[in-house]
Parts: C-alpha cells; structure tokens; sequence
C-alpha cells in the first residue's frame, strides 16, 4: 500500500505518546457527549467513546476512506457509543448546544477560515463546554519538519506562512486565543508537550513512508533528476541519524490547548 492510506494507517502509531497526553487531558466523563474533530482512522473517538460509557462520540473528517476504517475499528472494538460523519467542521450542520467535550488531535489547523471554523464548532457545544485540541508549535521548534525539509531542499530552511492552512498554521499563541475568542471561546489555556513522532522501526521502514508524504513528493517533483537523487541520499542519511533503540524519532512540540465554550 501506498499513499495517503498507508500513511494513515501508521498515524497512530507516529503519535502514540502524543494520543497518551492528550486522552490524559481531555476529562471525558461517563456520561459526556464528545465531538472528535478531524478524527481520522478513529482511534481518539473510540478513546473518547470508553471514556464515556453512558454518553457517547462522534467523529467526524473529511475523508470517506478514513471513516471507513474507523468504522471497522469500531466494531473491532465493540463500541456501541460512537457514530461517524463526512464533513468539514467548518461548515457541517452539527447537533446545535449538544456535546459536553470538544476534541482535536492534529484536526484543527487546516481551515481556510479558521473564526468561522470555531464559531461552528462552539455552536454545537452546550454552555460551558470543554475544548481540547492538540495543536503543532512552530517549524522551528519541530524537528521532524525542519530537519526533513532541510535534507530534501538542499539545506535551505522551511518556508511556512502562519496566515495558510497548514499542520503548523495554530503554533501562535496570541494568534489562537484570538480565533477562540471571536468565536465563542474563554479561559483559553496552553500546555506545552515535548514527545518524539515515531517514523517507523528502522531506516528503511522510515524512508519508504517519509517518501510517500506529500510535501516530500511535491517538492522532490520540482527538482532535477540528478537534484532529486541527492535529496533523496539526505533524506537517508538524515533518517539514520535519528534511528535509535526504539525507532526512527524526531523531537516535536506541540500544545495542549483549552478553553470553555462560552454561556449563551
């Protein structure tokens, strides 16, 4: 398998200290209703699910194929308490005044309007309900996305705007409690977390899955046959010199954040 599916199917495992964190923080009660933004293959829903027996989870992402193995996983796992939808939070026609927890592992950063984004998603919220998202901090306080970037390009250090959409586009602060404010959001509050991404079990395992992210392959299309080659020899090398007794490890930072919907 190639492509965005393989890479989905080794997400989990890529994050596996950052999902222990985050289910640490979320403080779903038993009987808590929890919308999962940007659930993907569905393993925070279903987290979010055992958490709260007598409430339930709904997951919801833009990608069919994702839900879809979400929806195996649910039933692997024999949990009658999680539902799945197709859409875009941004827009999607929630439950209005519904869910007790909101929350997000990496699902957040990728809104062409990120205010109206929010202002949705609190609009499904009841009063006084929890937001708990995990966030990216900056590429430069993100190994695995400086140190790729540099082998692949030569050196040259990675160009991020802060204004796009993007895995990184939420590591601001200010930039964040402004979003949550205009869109419904107080007592905002940031954590700092420090786990390695996991990339596999050794360098090879490691290449053939950073080969197949799309910014690697997008950015190696634009090169020469002779440039791409070289890059391609960094990329190892560089692999190599983060494979340790437990993987290939690249430091991150990423933040915790939260906040309360507001009273309406």
């Amino acid at each position: 398998m190639t492509g965005p599916l393989r890479i989905a199917d080794h997400y989990d495992a890529e994050l596996s200290r950052h999902n222990e964190r985050l289910r640490a923080a979320t403080g779903i009660g038993p009987t808590d209703q929890v919308l999962d933004i940007g659930c993907g293959a569905g393993q925070t829903t279903c987290d979010a699910a055992r958490a709260a027996p007598s409430g339930g989870a709904l997951g919801v992402d833009v990608s069919e194929a994702m839900l879809e193995r979400a929806r195996r996983r649910m039933i692997e796992e024999r949990l009658s308490n999680v539902t799945y939808e197709l859409g875009d939070a941004q827009t999607h026609r929630f439950r209005p005044a519904h869910f007790d927890v909101v929350i997000s592992r990496f699902g957040t950063m990728f809104f062409d309007d990120p205010v109206a984004a929010f202002a949705n998603i609190a609009s499904a919220a009841r009063p006084g309900a929890r937001l708990v998202m995990m966030v990216w901090q900056s590429a430069d306080r993100n190994e695995w996305a400086s140190a790729i970037h540099r082998a692949i390009a030569g050196g040259a250090a990675p160009a991020y705007s802060p204004d796009a959409p993007g895995a990184l586009s939420l590591g601001d602060p200010s930039k964040v409690r402004s979003i949550l404010d205009a869109a419904g959001f107080t007592g905002v509050g940031f954590a700092e977390i420090q786990e390695p991404v996991y990339y596999g079990p050794d360098v090879a395992s490691a290449y053939d899955l950073v080969c197949d992210f799309k910014t690697v392959k997008d950015r190696l299309a634009t090169q020469e046959a002779a440039a791409a080659e070289r890059a391609l020899a960094s990329l190892r090398e560089t692999l190599a010199a983060h494979c340790t007794s437990d993987g290939v490890l690249f430091d991150s930072l990423a933040w915790i954040v939260t906040a309360r919907c507001s009273m309406k």
